[in-house]
């Protein structure tokens, strides 16, 4: 028989997982809800003609692609075979499981516009799927979280991400973290300063991978997408500038002076930061990174990144405003910014960090034994007096000795067994022992009640 397993990029999650993946999912929700986002959630698979063309050519080769049902063959011809597997791909395939939750969402915009009122403020939380390789904190399967609104090209959005990204690791307990900012339109602003007016693409698929590669080999790849040499002269001092938030911003006034977009970019990172003061916040955490670029295509202003600081995980959250993503379903004119909590990788990072609370977080409080079936039965009669309460209780579901009753709550984590004896059945009381510290005492019913709630 063949040992089972999973595929590679993909994981199960135990109850002591879960209770800590709902740990961080529920601060993420709650933080979406209190800055007016509501829930939607889209299917798991989209058409094709939806995803490709979205995220650029390297996001449209990690597409996980779905055969047709059926004959997916039957309408491929030898000739197709021949021209490659961009020619058959169409006639074997149509469907393909999410890439993000963003392209997604621009659909449902489209398709449910005259319903919606704008600005139509959204989070979404489900799984994601790409054809990646597997390493340390980057999986095929994982969840995102995100937020959106669309509608409305005010800069109040960006600062509002800003404040939810700070809220949300307040509550998780990340303390040592850099939001990276920059603008699209100032790297518009860059290639034209160089020299190299219309290949702000090409240039921000290189740039991005400045962290990971580091800059002598961003030069090389720059060369090989056939950008001059006296371009990277130029490129140079702004990828080597080492200054404060306000440093770098008249860094960028004057390096992108000859730029009507370029400048246009700086001034709204400039507003941004202003209405961050108006609300009375600061710029903690907040870093202006004048060469993160993030590889998405449609990015078109403010562009984010979230990294934290000291582990081995890459980055946990990102996003920015796409102004035109919408428009290649058909609706022109529609505004947009958001941003996505990688859970897999906060979660990753905070049991790095040794962050998860160490209580359960969630679970069974009490467990009601018993020694026979006379006290089966009264434990059965309170079950439903603490479940009503709130008291998560469960009852031992079959007859065993009492060790193995108090082994079953301790392997658990079950932090409180009831003892239903006969003289607790004779007084109408429970005796309640904490499994941590040893102590027992006996209980009325209302005593237990109040001792757990």
């Amino acid at each position: 028989m063949q040992k089972p397993s999973l595929p590679k990029g993909t994981r199960d999650f135990g109850p002591v997982q879960m209770a800590r993946r709902n740990f961080i999912l529920d601060t993420i929700k709650d933080t979406f809800r209190l800055f007016g986002y509501n829930q939607i959630e889209t299917p798991a698979m989209e058409n094709l003609s939806t995803l490709t063309g979205k995220y650029g050519d390297e996001g449209d080769q990690l597409l996980f692609k779905i055969l047709n049902s059926g004959d997916f063959l039957k309408k491929v011809e030898s000739a197709d075979l021949e021209k490659g597997p961009q020619a058959t791909l169409s006639k074997v395939s149509e469907k393909g499981l999410r890439y993000d939750l963003t392209v997604p969402f621009a659909r449902f915009v489209v398709m449910n516009r005259n319903e919606l009122t704008f600005p139509f403020k959204r989070f979404q939380i489900q799984p994601v799927w790409r054809a990646d390789r597997p390493q340390k904190g980057r999986y095929r399967e994982f969840y995102q979280c995100d937020a959106d609104v669309v509608g409305t090209d005010s800069l109040v959005c960006e600062a509002e991400i800003i404040l939810m990204i700070r809220r949300v690791f307040a509550q998780l307990g990340l303390k040592d973290y850099s939001i990276k900012i920059n603008n699209r339109k100032i790297l518009t602003g860059i290639s034209e300063v160089i020299g190299e007016s219309g290949k702000e693409g090409p240039l921000c698929v290189a740039i991005d991978k400045l962290d990971k590669i580091g800059w002598e080999k961003v030069q090389e790849e720059l060369l090989q997408r056939d950008f001059a040499e006296s371009s990277m002269e130029k490129l140079s001092p702004l990828v080597n500038y080492d200054g404060d938030e306000s440093g770098k911003l008249e860094f960028l006034r004057t390096f992108l002076q000859s730029s009507a977009v370029g400048l246009e970019g700086v001034r709204e990172l400039e507003e941004t930061f202003e209405l961050l003061g108006q609300m009375g916040e600061n710029l903690n955490h907040v870093e202006l990174d004048m060469v993160l670029a993030r590889g998405l295509s449609y990015y078109t202003g403010a562009i984010f990144e979230v990294k934290v600081n000291h582990v081995s995980i890459g980055s946990v959250s990102g996003g920015g405003r796409y102004d035109n993503l919408t428009g290649v379903f058909g609706l022109q004119g529609v505004s947009g910014v958001g941003f996505s909590f990688g859970v897999d990788r906060i979660y990753d990072v905070m049991d790095e960090l040794d962050l998860f609370p160490k209580t359960k977080l969630e679970g069974t409080q009490l467990l009601l034994t018993y020694f026979d079936s006379k006290g089966f039965g009264y434990a059965l009669s309170l079950l439903q007096q603490f479940r009503q309460k709130g008291i998560v209780a469960e009852i031992y579901p079959e007859s065993a000795k009492m060790k193995k009753q108090l082994d079953y709550a301790s392997k658990n984590s079950i932090p409180y067994v009831g003892i239903c004896g006969d003289q607790e059945i004779e007084d109408n009381t429970l005796a309640l022992k904490n499994l941590a510290t040893g102590d027992q005492q006996a209980l009325t019913i209302e005593g237990v009640i109040e001792a757990l709630v």
